[in-house]
């Protein structure tokens, strides 16, 4: 029996504990999150620090062009998301054709991998939502090549078809990027000099600064292509060992006569 109330005495500790701990590490992710933003830019110069995860809210009219930046480092995988919730149905005339584009740092438009970059809401629509998934951001390409590269990244919210009678009617606009390793798989060999950065080598400008990952830009050179490297050459090593246990013999045959 006393060994009994022991064991329960230690289960009922450690459970408190481990809840304590548990709670506490809750409580600091809740204090670490980032601050959900309440602008947008009206330019690439302008447009808005984001981070990944963070969430956006911008109240504009409809036909204004909204942007933000923000930043992806290489073997990540980014997914733009975007709602826009549309004035009532009785201010409007007609539908509206809604569209999110993605540029890197160069302000090369890059292409959808999935999503729904582009959605027509009906006049009856209370909102619409797009997204877009960017392809594997590389840490390297040719300078000829159109691949997506580490750095400053801009996403941009505007109505591409809209009747005339509806420009200037209120609208509010969500947006959030999510991002996930792609892995070793997709690794290459070599790595930028620099991530893809407005103003890099000069003053940068403000928003451009912002968008810098927490931890800083990766090197390039580290992926979990390197851990099966490794593991592919011990296995190499030992299957060498197995085969030459296996295939030398049991050494001269007793019958050979010495110096043969």
């Amino acid at each position: 029996m006393r060994t009994t109330r022991v064991v329960r005495r230690f289960a009922v500790t450690t459970g408190a504990a481990l809840l304590a701990l548990t709670g506490a590490a809750g409580s600091a992710a809740a204090d670490e999150a980032p601050e959900k933003v309440t602008e947008a830019g009206t330019s690439f110069r302008t447009a808005t620090a984001l981070r990944i995860d963070q969430e956006a809210t911008a109240e504009a009219s409809t036909g204004d062009y909204l942007y933000w930046a923000f930043p992806v480092d290489a073997g990540q995988r980014a997914t733009v998301h975007a709602t826009v919730k549309l004035p009532d149905a009785a201010a409007r005339h007609a539908a509206s054709t809604w569209q999110v584009d993605v540029y890197d740092g160069l302000r090369r438009r890059q292409a959808c991998r999935l999503g729904t970059p582009t959605k027509t809401a009906a006049q009856d629509a209370a909102s619409v939502s797009l997204s877009c998934s960017l392809r594997t951001v590389r840490s390297w390409s040719e300078q000829w090549a159109n691949d997506p590269l580490p750095g400053t990244y801009y996403l941009r919210l505007t109505v591409t078809d809209l009747k005339a009678d509806d420009l200037g009617l209120p609208v509010r606009a969500e947006a959030k990027v999510t991002a996930t390793d792609a892995g070793g798989a997709q690794a290459v060999d070599g790595s930028l000099g620099e991530p893809l950065v407005p103003g890099a080598g000069s003053d940068r400008q403000r928003t451009a600064a912002a968008v810098e990952p927490e931890d800083g830009w990766s090197g390039g050179w580290w992926s979990s292509r390197w851990i099966w490297t490794a593991a592919g050459g011990v296995l190499a090593a030992l299957a060498g060992v197995g085969g030459y246990a296996l295939t030398r013999g049991s050494g001269r045959p007793a019958r050979v006569p010495q110096g043969m």
